[in-house]
């Protein structure tokens, strides 16, 4: 457990350190990890550190690096009904499930499409978004 804390602590040390080489031409890829609130839980902290680094590999993707969506592709999660009306377990069960594409939405696959990701890859990513929001 105790190295997990430190390989998590590395990670996103190393992040912040990588955004804070950008200079001044333009923002960062990423979301800063100084969303994290500092007076959140120790568990707390560390699931959202987790999930930072786990979006920033997965759903970026499509819904970018900044969860504020891509064009064609994932929705903006920072204002989305929602994601904002839904809980965890909600969350969680529509990611692992996925929807089909319609007329105004792109697919989503199951676990967007990494079938290697976790029920807690998931819900780290989940308390990520959240502190995202407006």
């Amino acid at each position: 457990m105790k190295i997990q804390i430190i390989s998590a602590a590395a990670l996103v040390s190393a992040s912040l350190l990588l955004v804070g080489c950008g200079g001044d031409k333009e923002e960062a890829s990423t979301p800063a990890a100084s969303k994290v609130e500092s007076t959140a839980p120790a568990g707390d902290r560390m699931a959202i550190a987790k999930g930072t680094v786990k979006f920033a590999k997965t759903c970026a993707t499509c819904h970018g690096a900044d969860a504020k969506g891509m064009p064609n592709l994932g929705k903006d999660l920072t204002v989305s009904e929602f994601f904002g009306n839904s809980t965890d377990q909600e969350l969680l069960e529509f990611v692992k499930t996925g929807r089909p594409a319609t007329e105004t939405t792109a697919e989503m696959p199951p676990k967007g499409g990494f079938p290697d990701l976790t029920d807690e890859d998931i819900l780290n990513v989940i308390k990520y978004v959240r502190t995202l929001r407006d």
